[in-house]
């Protein structure tokens, strides 16, 4: 080996623990809950129904309450991101990680959701979204806790079998919460199908893990008011005990 090329390989050994540490601070940047925001945008959502979704969204996040129950965290802070989901392989996140911890960074969420592109697709995927939700975690945060919330209308019709991708998503310590919206004008092949009430599919195959809930939204109608108090309950630095099944109705 050459003086020049001892010369470097000192070097990179020395610089290499520098950017490991880099990394290792910036993946491990803690906030109470890093919570993963998962909206289905299959045909069963149509554009006002799109609309509704991404605004109740942009709404729970200037309520204040959301913003006081951060402060009331361990650390005062939380991670959330946003995607959207239908087919088997389309998972689309419109508002990447973003760290909040009062008023100002809440109402930054909610202007990136204001300004996020509004889609639809084709076919439900829950498994698909699960799966897809679970790799975003520790990219940026380290939550106290780690929270996937699920909302939809449908079952699940596209990609693996739910179960797997659901017990998969358990064991690596997340809790799945579900936001079931019923809606008033469902599908005329749902019906002929004999398919599960969606709100009961969602409370006995969606959810799961320590303290997972449903939030029931009656109607699109009812959403915004579904998301604020799902949300808020989610984040609460010490999640008191609630039903496993709570109602919204406009």
């Amino acid at each position: 080996m050459s003086r020049l090329s001892r010369r470097l390989f000192v070097a990179a050994g020395l610089a290499a623990p520098a950017l490991i540490t880099a990394r290792s601070v910036r993946a491990s940047t803690e906030v109470d809950v890093e919570l993963v925001l998962a909206v289905d945008v299959s045909r069963s959502v149509d554009t006002e129904e799109m609309e509704m979704q991404m605004r109740g969204y942009a709404e729970a996040f200037r309520d204040p309450r959301l913003a006081e129950g951060i402060a009331g965290g361990p650390l005062g802070a939380i991670a959330v991101t946003l995607f959207v989901w239908s087919d088997w392989n389309i998972q689309h996140t419109l508002v990447p990680w973003m760290r909040l911890d009062g008023p100002a960074s809440c109402e930054g969420f909610a202007r990136a959701l204001d300004g996020a592109s509004r889609e639809t697709y084709l076919y439900t995927s829950i498994s698909g979204a699960m799966d897809y939700a679970a790799k975003q975690f520790g990219q940026r945060f380290e939550g106290l806790r780690r929270v996937i919330d699920i909302s939809g209308d449908g079952v699940n019709n596209s990609g693996r079998p739910l179960a797997p991708a659901r017990t998969e998503t358990l064991e690596q310590g997340v809790v799945i919460n579900g936001l079931a919206v019923l809606d008033r004008t469902p599908q005329p092949s749902a019906l002929l199908a004999g398919l599960p009430p969606v709100d009961e599919y969602y409370r006995d195959e969606v959810i799961g893990g320590p303290g997972a809930f449903l939030m029931v939204a009656e109607g699109y109608e009812s959403f915004a008011g579904a998301v604020r108090r799902k949300i808020i309950r989610e984040i609460a630095a010490v999640p008191a005990p609630g039903p496993l099944v709570e109602r919204e109705f406009a």
